[in-house]
C-alpha cells in the first residue's frame, strides 16, 4: 500500500466531531496544528480541490505523508489544546504570535492588606491579575498615579493578626510622608484598607466614571459629619483621579466597553493591535508580534490574534469586539463559548458579547485607527530587525511606500525632481532616480530652464515634466512607477495637471522641506509620516539627492557664466586658463587682485600682463 493509499484510508475513517489535528512530514516531523469543530470536515478539505488553496497551503499539502488527531468534548477544548501544541512544537506552516511572557502584568496581591506591584511572574494563587501589558513605561505610569492618590502599603512584611497585634513591625518611611496609613502597627482597619483596595480595582477596569461618582458621594457624608480633615484627603484624591480622566481620550460617547482589533501584515511579519476603551474611553492598547504570515489573508491573521489574546489576558471581557475582518462562523462559535467558560470561572458578570465589523461611522474609525497603529508597530519592528541586518530597508521603504499610497505594486522604479536658481537666474532643474530603493545615476537627467523668465516655480516644474515624459528622454528611458516633487501643493498640482496634458498617468506626490508633510493631488491636506517611518527616510534620501544633483549643477553654470563674462573677454584667456587661474587664486575678485608676480607664476609674461593691464588700465 503506497502513502496515498494510506492517507485516503486514514481520511475515510475521520470522526465528524471537534478536535486538533497534526500534519507530518517525511521525517514524522509535526508542520502543522490546527482545530476544527468537524474534524471529518476540514481535514478532507486539504485534500480535494486544490485549485483553491493558497500558495502556502499548497506546499504545505505537498510535504504531508501522515496526520493524527485528537477528539476533544467541545471548541473550547480544540482552541486551548491548539493553542498550547503550536506554543510547544512550533510548526513550520503555523503562523506563529510572539509569547507573552516577558511582558509585564500588574498585580494586587490575595492577603491582608493587599499589595499592588509589577511583576512577570503570572501565578494562580488567587490574587487578582492586570495584563499583560506590552508597555512596561505605560504600566509604570499607572503604577506611579495609584500611589500619588491612594496610600497602599509597598513593605512585603507578612501582616497577619497575629504580627500586627504583637507590633513585630514598625511604620517606615511611606508613613510619616503620608505614602501609608501604617497597617503593620494596625493603624488602619482592614475593612478601610479594604474599600481603598476596591476603588482600585475600578480605576484599573476603566471604571473612572463611576468611581469618581462613589468619591464625592463619601466626601460629602464626611463632610456631613464634620469630618473635615478625611473629607479634605477624599478632596485630594478627586481632584487627582478628574486630572486623570481627562488625559485619557474619549473616543466614542455611549460609554460602552470596547475591545477593537485590526492587523498588518508584510514580508512574512505581521502586528496585530487591540484597543482597551472603557467607559468610551482609550484605556491603553497591547500589540503582538506575528511571523511566518506568507499566504494568511488578514482575516486568518485577525482570528490568531483575537484568539491568542483572549486565551492569554486577564482583563474583563468588554461588551463589544469590533473587529477589522469578521470572523469565521466556526471561529465565533468557539471563542464565544470559551468566553463564557472564563466568566464562569472567574466569577464574571454573564455578557452577550457582540463581535461587529463596522463599516461606517465613529466605530469604523476607530479600527481604522487601530489598524493604523498596527501598520506603525510593524514598520518600527521591521525597522529593528534590518539594524541587525535581517531584512533589507530600501525594500521594505517600498513597501511601505506601496501601502501608504495605494500603488498596485511596489515603485521599483521612483524618479524626482528639484529646481535651483539665484533669483530667477540661471534656473535649473534636476531628475534623479532610484531603482529598488538605491540611486540609479545613469538615468540621472539635469535641464537649463529656458520656456519663461524670472522666479517661478510652477513654469519650472511645468517645463522640466514636459521635457522629460514627452521629450526624447521618454523614449531613452522607462517609465517610472512614481514620480517625486520638491515642493507643496502647487508643485504637486502643476505635476499632476502636466502629466494629464501630455496623456502619461503616473502617481505623483510632493515632499516639503519644512515639517516633511506629503502632499498628493487628490486631497487637499497633506499628512505626516512617523520619523522612523521607511517610507519616509525613502523619500528624504530621494528628495535631498535631487536637491545635491540641482545645486551642484546650479553652480557650475554660475561659475561658467562667470568666466565668460569676464576672465574669458581678456585677450589671450581661454576657458582652461580661466579655469587655472580661478583654481590657483579662488575667485575673479583674487585674479583682479592678484600681483604680477602672483600672475605670472599661474599663466605666463604675456598673458599675465594682460590681466593686469585688464584690471588696471
Amino acid at each position: 500500500m503506497d502513502n496515498q493509499d494510506a492517507l485516503d484510508e486514514k481520511l475515510a475513517t475521520l470522526p465528524a466531531k471537534p478536535g486538533i489535528y497534526q500534519f507530518r512530514n517525511a521525517a514524522g516531523k509535526i508542520i502543522y496544528v490546527g482545530k476544527a469543530k468537524n474534524l471529518r470536515n476540514r481535514v478532507r478539505s486539504y485534500f480535494r480541490s486544490q485549485q483553491q488553496h493558497s500558495g502556502k497551503t499548497l506546499v504545505l499539502v505537498s510535504h504531508i505523508t501522515d496526520f493524527e488527531v485528537i477528539i476533544t468534548s467541545s471548541e473550547v477544548e480544540a482552541l486551548i489544546l491548539e493553542n498550547n501544541l503550536i506554543k510547544e512544537l512550533k510548526p513550520r506552516y503555523n503562523v506563529n504570535l510572539k509569547d507573552d511572557k516577558t511582558y509585564p502584568y500588574l498585580v494586587i496581591t490575595n492577603e491582608p492588606f493587599p499589595r499592588i506591584f509589577l511583576t512577570r511572574q503570572l501565578k494562580r494563587d488567587g490574587s487578582t491579575w492586570f495584563g499583560p501589558y506590552t508597555e512596561a513605561r505605560q504600566l509604570r505610569s499607572i503604577l506611579d498615579f495609584i500611589g500619588s492618590i491612594f496610600p497602599v502599603r509597598s513593605c512585603k512584611y507578612r501582616l497577619s493578626e497575629e504580627n500586627i497585634t504583637s507590633k513585630k513591625y514598625k511604620v517606615c518611611l511611606d508613613y510619616h510622608i503620608h505614602k501609608c496609613k501604617g497597617p503593620c502597627e494596625g493603624l488602619v482597619p482592614e475593612e478601610e484598607y479594604l474599600t481603598m483596595i476596591r476603588e482600585i480595582t475600578r480605576l484599573l477596569k476603566g471604571k473612572t466614571s463611576s468611581m469618581i461618582r462613589s468619591l464625592s458621594d463619601t466626601m460629602q457624608v464626611l463632610a456631613s459629619e464634620l469630618k473635615f480633615e478625611q473629607a479634605a484627603e477624599i478632596k485630594t484624591q478627586l481632584e487627582s483621579l478628574k486630572r486623570y480622566a481627562d488625559r485619557q481620550k474619549m473616543v466614542a460617547g455611549d460609554g460602552l466597553d470596547r475591545d477593537v482589533f485590526a492587523v498588518a501584515a508584510a514580508e512574512n511579519e505581521g502586528c496585530g493591535v487591540v484597543f482597551k476603551i472603557r467607559e468610551g474611553k482609550l484605556l491603553g492598547s497591547q500589540h503582538i508580534y506575528i511571523n511566518n504570515t506568507n499566504g494568511e489573508t488578514d482575516a486568518e491573521l485577525q482570528a490568531r490574534v483575537v484568539e491568542k489574546y483572549y486565551l492569554e489576558t486577564l482583563e474583563l471581557i468588554p461588551d463589544e469586539i469590533l473587529l477589522q475582518e469578521a470572523l469565521a462562523a466556526d471561529e465565533e462559535d468557539a471563542l464565544r463559548a470559551y468566553i463564557v467558560e472564563k466568566q464562569k470561572e472567574e466569577n464574571q458578570e454573564k455578557k452577550n458579547i457582540r463581535f461587529l465589523v463596522p463599516q461606517i461611522g465613529e466605530k469604523a474609525h476607530l479600527v481604522e485607527m487601530c489598524r493604523q497603529n498596527a501598520r506603525h508597530h510593524l514598520e518600527e519592528y521591521l525597522i529593528q530587525k534590518q539594524k541587525r541586518g535581517e531584512i533589507a530597508r530600501e525594500h521594505y521603504g517600498l513597501t511601505a511606500l506601496k501601502e501608504l499610497l495605494h500603488l498596485p505594486k511596489n515603485p521599483q522604479r521612483i524618479e524626482c525632481f528639484d529646481n535651483s536658481h539665484l533669483q530667477g537666474t540661471d534656473y535649473v532643474s534636476s531628475m534623479v532616480c532610484f531603482e529598488k530603493g538605491k540611486p540609479k545615476k545613469s538615468d540621472y537627467r539635469k535641464f537649463k530652464l529656458q520656456t519663461f523668465e524670472g522666479s517661478d516655480d510652477y513654469a519650472a516644474m511645468k517645463e522640466v515634466i514636459q521635457r522629460r515624459y514627452a521629450g526624447t528622454l521618454s523614449k531613452d528611458l522607462p517609465l517610472p512607477d512614481l514620480i517625486v516633487v520638491d515642493g507643496g501643493k502647487g508643485q504637486v498640482n502643476t505635476a499632476y495637471l502636466t502629466l494629464n496634458d501630455l496623456g502619461v498617468s503616473i502617481p505623483v506626490i510632493g515632499l516639503a522641506k519644512r515639517i516633511e508633510e506629503i502632499f498628493t493631488p487628490q486631497h487637499n491636506d497633506p499628512f505626516n509620516l512617523p520619523k522612523t517611518s521607511p517610507a519616509l527616510k525613502l523619500l528624504q534620501q530621494l528628495r535631498d539627492e535631487a536637491h545635491r544633483f540641482a545645486i551642484t549643477y546650479h553652480r557650475k553654470l554660475r561659475s561658467k557664466r562667470t568666466l565668460q563674462t569676464e576672465l574669458t573677454t581678456i585677450a589671450g584667456v581661454g576657458e582652461k586658463t580661466a579655469y587655472r587661474l580661478l583654481e590657483q587664486l579662488g575667485s575673479v575678485d583674487a585674479v583682479a587682485q592678484a600681483t604680477m608676480e602672483e600672475l605670472k607664476a599661474v599663466t605666463g609674461v604675456k598673458i599675465a600682463e594682460a590681466i593686469y593691464s585688464f584690471y588696471r588700465p
